[in-house]
């Protein structure tokens, strides 16, 4: 009986060093590798950082040395992603292989690696009917739309990377239709399957793209009908972590090819994550994400939809300090809608930062139109505002648009942990002032003593 007992022990011992797990693995250095910016970069890239004073040669950008690469992956089962920007690769390994691989003279580091939206909706044909019409006029009206329509402002010249779980039908849709015709979608990439068709799966990013640029029955689902775009598939399923390396894989490849602006209606909670985590830095997907606004590009993501859940606070990558981080609002009050997550992060800053309708009406990846609701619709609008205003001045960094749509909330300079500087105001941008917001608190001072009194 202990023969046998000790036979299984001994089995399952082997199975657990055999097994295969997911770790990072960090190189100490980029030593022996070239780097030509001229060739590497598009030239929008390049004209990012210049107007951002961003280096062309800066290190993060360098490629990982292929001798570090090619020794690592002789040792493992396979690698998974590459990051230029924290200098190493994702590796399926086993225990054992894993312990070789830390006798490499050239690994820093190694870690085990151990999407926040929904859609309710309902879809009609392409006639809208009242309810429909006056749901888009409502969301548009919340952010004076018709400013940037008269002065024919529609995002033109700005290039929006969208990371989301698969386009269905925006190679064929009428929604669409004239992206396609200007062939204005310049790249698509799937990172999960690893080739350039990401017309297919799920349906959230076509629904989620409509609310940027789209267009039904002559009207416009999203206000960046001109702009550009590159589209990546980065969710698959619920398997945790991946997703967050193929966030951080898409953000360096919109990087290259030239992005202005990241959209991500995506989010990292729980299981992966505890509240205490949203401070900005501890996660993955977070410390990608500052380090895509390190290199100029504005980056839009959702506070995700945990309002009225146990979560309730705000999502990775939306914790980071330097992201535009979007609420969710209903458009027939404009007042937080109940599932929108809300502020502070951990470390006790502003989030959201402005917000738009949380529910909205998007393309259907079948064709017509279809209700849907989430901070992941909330955010598309916003990129498309930010595509815009963007355009009325192209020589905004990333953080100063950033700031100036901040300034422009119906709200500002006051805020709140639910809507932020409220609904980014288009007239901002042509130099209007904004009606004065009426307070309904005063402040009373005596001393080192603050006291309030509502109105």
């Amino acid at each position: 009986m202990k023969q046998f007992l000790f036979t299984i022990s001994f089995i399952v011992i082997m199975l657990n060093a055999f097994s295969q797990d997911k770790y990072w693995v960090f190189f100490t250095d980029k030593d022996g590798t070239n780097f030509d910016p001229y060739s590497y970069f598009d030239q929008k890239a390049i004209d990012r950082r210049l107007k951002n004073n961003i280096s062309l040669y800066e290190t993060s950008d360098f490629p990982v040395n292929e001798n570090y690469i090619s020794e690592v992956n002789n040792l493992v089962d396979s690698i998974n992603i590459i990051t230029r920007w924290f200098n190493g690769v994702s590796v399926f390994a086993s225990q054992v292989q894993i312990s070789d691989v830390e006798k490499l003279p050239f690994v820093k580091d190694i870690q085990p690696i151990t999407a926040q939206s929904f859609v309710t909706s309902y879809q009609t044909d392409s006639i809208l009917t009242f309810e429909e019409n006056e749901l888009l006029d409502n969301e548009m009206n919340a952010f004076q739309a018709d400013y940037f329509i008269d002065n024919k402002i529609d995002g033109s010249g700005i290039r929006i990377a969208v990371f989301d779980a698969g386009f269905p039908g925006v190679d064929t849709l009428r929604a669409f239709e004239h992206i396609r015709n200007d062939n204005r979608i310049l790249k698509t990439y799937d990172f999960h399957k690893k080739n350039e068709n990401v017309y297919d799966f799920n349906h959230h990013g076509t629904n989620v793209l409509s609310c940027i640029a789209g267009k039904i029955d002559g009207k416009n689902l999203g206000m960046a009908t001109g702009a550009e775009f590159l589209l990546a598939r980065t969710e698959i399923t619920r398997e945790i972590f991946v997703e967050e390396e193929y966030w951080l894989a898409a953000a360096e490849w919109a990087d290259k090819n030239g992005a202005d602006i990241i959209s991500s209606s995506l989010g990292y909670t729980v299981p992966r994550y505890f509240q205490k985590n949203m401070d900005g830095e501890f996660t993955l997907v977070s410390r990608a994400a500052k380090m895509a606004s390190d290199k100029g590009i504005l980056v839009v993501n959702a506070m995700g939809n945990d309002g009225d859940g146990n979560w309730k606070v705000v999502g990775a990558p939306a914790d980071v300090e330097e992201v535009l981080s979007i609420g969710g609002i209903d458009p027939y009050t404009n007042v937080c809608i109940n599932f929108s997550s809300v502020g502070p992060t951990a470390d006790g800053r502003l989030k959201p930062n402005v917000c738009a309708a949380g529910e909205a009406l998007v393309a259907g990846h079948r064709g017509g139109v279809q209700i849907s609701y989430g901070t992941s619709f909330s955010t598309p609008l916003i990129t498309g505002f930010a595509a815009c205003a963007l355009q009325t001045d192209t020589s905004m960094t990333n953080m100063e648009l950033k700031k100036n749509i901040e300034k422009s909330g119906h709200l500002y300079p006051y805020f709140d942990y639910a809507h932020g500087y409220g609904i980014p105001q288009a007239s901002y941008f042509f130099g209007e002032q904004k009606p004065k917001v009426d307070t309904n608190f005063t402040f009373q001072f005596d001393d080192n003593i603050i006291g309030s009194g509502l109105r």
